[in-house]
């Protein structure tokens, strides 16, 4: 584990690297927003090219933006008016409840469906969970996220007795200052449903494969002529295995969702980061986008370095050299 974090330092700089370099380079630069005021002169973007050191070699600039990192500081945004840290330390706890919940639903669900599809192959149940799956892989997020508010915002959810339930259709709450348990789960399960669609399809998929390839395993064949009950044999000895390849999925798709919660978020009005991306990429906020970014990064090579640690968990033979 040591040697892998020693390892993943100079990636995470490289990656910086190449991040900086993209988005000072995109069209209009770091002061895009300032370029759009009519009220700013030529004169006022020469000065603040000066203030904001834009006018040395960028190199020289990459350089003093990873020393202030290495510090903490993260720079400025200038369309949140506030260190970019503190913007995104303040949008993240609601980003982490869509993103924990949606991570959830889709392992639960997805994997027991996949394990309920390998133990009946070829079933109804089993075309039925695969064509689920299908659909789950294939269809865009936006567009269902749309249907979704379309569907049960809009229109609702009839109920015998003429009764009808509408779920909301954006926010995270309905505005009360006191916190509401119910209104919470309310707004949560629309954007959790179209977070969670692709890595529920794909998990139960993953899941279905692997696990029919290991109950054609000789240990399982042997533990069943033992007279093993069944649950024994498909849980204690069939399940461990079959989760191995699964965990590379499960782990790396943990950015995944948070980089899928940035069309989330933004359609269902989620006051999260991934919508504050949204906006700072509107705005050419380039110190905010820069330390998003980078805390992306820094998840998908945490999430490699966990699913190493899950793979000698779940098979002590693994060894890394």
């Amino acid at each position: 584990m040591v040697r892998r974090t020693l390892q993943a330092i100079p990636l995470l700089i490289l990656i910086s690297i190449i991040l900086y370099v993209i988005l000072n380079n995109a069209p209009g630069g770091p002061l895009a927003p300032y370029l759009q005021n009519p009220h700013i002169t030529p004169a006022d973007i020469e000065r603040l090219k000066h203030n904001l050191g834009l006018d040395q070699p960028l190199p020289i600039r990459y350089w003093h933006w990873l020393v202030t990192v290495l510090h903490g500081d993260f720079g400025y945004s200038t369309s949140n008016s506030q260190p970019v840290l503190e913007a995104i330390l303040e949008r993240l706890p609601a980003t982490l409840e869509l993103m924990v919940t949606s991570f959830i639903f889709s392992v639960v669900i997805g994997l027991a469906a996949g394990i309920f599809s390998a133990v009946r192959p070829y079933s109804f149940a089993d075309y039925f969970i695969t064509t689920f799956a299908f659909f789950g892989q294939s269809m865009p997020v936006f567009w269902f996220a749309l249907m979704l508010q379309l569907a049960f915002a809009v229109h609702g959810i009839p109920l015998p007795g003429g009764y009808m339930i509408q779920l909301p259709s954006a926010g995270i709450s309905n505005g009360s200052d006191t916190f509401d348990l119910g209104d919470r789960v309310a707004h949560l399960i629309l954007p959790v449903i179209v977070l969670s669609l692709l890595s529920l399809a794909l998990y139960s998929r993953f899941m279905r494969s692997s696990l029919l390839e290991v109950m054609k395993t000789d240990y399982m064949r042997t533990a069943a002529a033992k007279g093993l009950d069944g649950r024994t044999i498909l849980f204690k000895h069939g399940l461990k295995n079959a989760l191995i390849p699964v965990v590379t999925i499960l782990a790396l798709s943990l950015p995944g969702v948070l980089g899928g919660a940035i069309v989330t978020e933004t359609i269902f009005a989620w006051p999260g980061a991934g919508r504050m991306f949204y906006n700072a990429l509107q705005q050419s906020d380039i110190a905010l986008m820069m330390g998003y970014l980078l805390i992306l990064a820094f998840l998908v090579v945490f999430s490699n370095l966990l699913a190493d640690v899950l793979y000698a968990w779940l098979d002590p033979r693994v060894k890394y050299d």
